[in-house]
């Protein structure tokens, strides 16, 4: 089928055929295709949307388009693991599961991403580790997922090139916030890396991208029948995101955060519930335990026993950056100038915040970007957020900045306050289920 041919088809709201729309992404991929052409399909898809059988032959078209990692070529005879968050703030859950689910016997080899927007990156966060290279060539990360059994690296150019120029069409032509479209972009880049299991962990609040439930649930449903149809056993859970998932909210915060959750000196409960349940989901994906709840105790003892510390602390050496670096965070993160506590305006007891707003305030002070090619600073953000249902004194910290400037930091205190919501420290308060539902895929 001629591509002008397939978007009228599209665009009239017929249903296409595999083959077509592998054809499609085959030249978007290759450049025949033109960028009018991905435009007018992506406005026809945002229009009409997508069976589930389309959406899985862009999904695998699009990941064939490029390198289709292969681990038992390359020896590997684990279960290959992986988890994908929509994106949150205060979310460094992949610091974590990835070196959990390694100890408990799976290969994880992930592939995350910058900043997006308010939400924070993974790799934002790695790359205030100095040395850790965060994009290393083809051999340097299979040798490490084999040795380590964790390599959480970038996408490089060999993954998925077509859903690079696809979503960057997308970006500039106001298509991005179409679930087929969401659904092949993700999933593309993620079946990439030759999974035999994958959890996707679909945030849904102020501080997510699917703010709504309703949208939530939709993506999270297509994630997982698109993954299940192309053969990858999936699972999803909506987690709430109506407030930062950890008590920190930066990149080398976080950082410290999640070594302090691995070595056991701090764990965030909330942060704690969240992880523990992905990684039980994905022990399980993988056929390491038998049920959910023998996830839980092992993803639980890979904590107390050290072997999860272990695994980051190798992963981090492997991948260039310290070999003591577990052992001495404060030597190697880059550490703010100015640190100060953001008083509590009013006393009483935290209703609500808005997540969006303190990722907002992090990129207020730096720690984000507001264009793609711009440089962060590693070292700014919030620790020791103060979280809802928690009561304070007028004046108490609802949190400490780390910021480059006195000036910056005041900026960020009345930032930061403009997110809290105060009620009376005697009303009755019932929190907000962490997980608001599951879903649970069918491989077909």
């Amino acid at each position: 089928m001629l591509p002008q041919e397939l978007i009228r088809a599209k665009r009239d709201g017929k249903t296409l055929r595999g083959e077509d729309i592998a054809a499609f992404a085959a030249g978007i991929g290759d450049g025949t295709i033109s960028e009018g052409q991905i435009a007018a399909f992506a406005m026809a898809v945002f229009f009409n949307g997508m069976s589930r059988d389309e959406c899985v032959a862009l999904t695998c078209s699009m990941r064939d388009s490029g390198m289709v990692m292969d681990w038992q070529s390359a020896g590997i005879d684990k279960p290959v693991l992986d988890k994908h968050s929509t994106g949150g703030v205060g979310d460094n859950v992949s610091l974590m599961l990835g070196p959990m689910v390694a100890a408990a016997g799976g290969a994880v080899p992930m592939i995350s991403g910058r900043g997006l927007g308010h939400t924070g990156g993974t790799l934002d966060k790695f790359e205030a580790i100095p040395g850790y290279q965060a994009i290393p060539d083809q051999d340097t990360f299979v040798r490490v997922v084999k040795e380590v059994g964790c390599a959480i690296i970038g996408q490089t150019a060999a993954l998925a090139p077509a859903d690079q120029r696809f979503y960057a069409t997308r970006d500039v032509t106001a298509t991005v916030e179409s679930v087929p479209l969401i659904t092949a972009s993700i999933l593309s880049k993620k079946l990439a890396e030759g999974l035999d299991g994958l959890v996707m962990d679909v945030k849904c609040g102020n501080g997510a991208f699917a703010a709504e439930e309703k949208f939530a649930r939709e993506l999270a449903t297509s994630l997982v029948e698109v993954a299940s149809g192309a053969g990858v056993h999936t699972s999803a859970i909506l987690t709430d995101m109506n407030e930062p998932l950890a008590s920190a909210a930066g990149n080398a915060v976080e950082m410290v955060n999640a070594v302090r959750f691995l070595t056991g000196e701090y764990r965030d409960p909330r942060l704690e519930y969240i992880t523990i349940q992905l990684v039980a989901q994905m022990l399980v994906a993988g056929g390491l335990v038998q049920g959910h709840s023998a996830g839980v105790n092992k993803a639980q003892e890979v904590l107390q026993n050290g072997a999860a510390a272990e695994v980051f602390a190798h992963m981090v050496g492997a991948l260039g950056g310290p070999v003591d670096f577990v052992e001495n965070l404060d030597k190697y993160l880059p550490a703010a100038p100015v640190i100060m506590p953001v008083p509590a305006p009013i006393a009483g007891r935290v209703w609500g915040m808005d997540a969006r707003g303190v990722g907002l305030a992090v990129i207020g002070l730096g720690g984000g970007r507001t264009r793609a090619d711009q440089k962060i600073d590693h070292a700014v953000g919030f620790t020791d957020l103060v979280g809802v249902g928690a009561d304070v004194e007028a004046g108490a910290p609802l949190a400490m900045i780390h910021a480059r400037s006195e000036d910056a930091a005041n900026e960020a205190i009345l930032a930061l306050q403009k997110t809290y919501t105060f009620g009376e420290a005697a009303d009755h308060f019932v929190p907000q289920p962490m997980i608001i539902a599951r879903i649970e895929g069918k491989n077909t």
